[in-house]
């Protein structure tokens, strides 16, 4: 290695990686005999006997202090909102979910879409398996294409 190494994750060096662990119980010329470091009496002394995650000792806990934020739609993933002026972008005249998949306007794992209006279309398209809003319909209708 040269003089000047950067730091990086390869480069850092694990503090207990070749440390032993401490063997407790082994008499009290080890110095982790009879109470084996756990000292004398109360909670932590005893076995199993420590309180829940999280527990402050009475005051209201920090995770219940906060407040609730946000929201992960599960059916997001799986649904798109396709802008008409998009459907310009397919090679072809049939705009379903395979077409607009191959031409990347959505993702492969979508599995529905929605056509709204935004933008203009200037070909006549077929628009096959994919909702529609009110005026999408309108707008693919009177530039000549159909909605099957």
């Amino acid at each position: 290695m040269s003089e000047h190494t950067t730091l990086a994750l390869n480069t850092i060096a694990s503090k207990t990686r070749n440390s032993t662990r401490k063997r407790v119980g082994r008499g009290n010329g080890s110095g982790f005999g009879t109470t084996c470091g756990r000292g004398h009496k109360g909670q932590k002394s005893r076995s199993g006997g420590y309180h829940k995650v999280g527990f402050e000792g009475g005051q209201m806990p920090l995770q219940r202090r906060l407040p609730k934020i946000g929201f992960a739609s599960r059916t997001a993933k799986r649904c798109a909102e396709v802008k008409l002026h998009e459907l310009n972008k397919l090679a072809g005249d049939v705009c379903d979910i395979k077409a607009l998949q191959e031409a990347k306007i959505i993702s492969t794992q979508t599995k529905e879409a929605k056509i709204i209006v935004s933008g203009s279309l200037e070909k006549a398209v077929t628009v096959k398996g994919l909702k529609l809003s009110k005026g999408a319909r309108a707008q693919i209708e009177s530039a000549g294409g159909k909605v099957e």
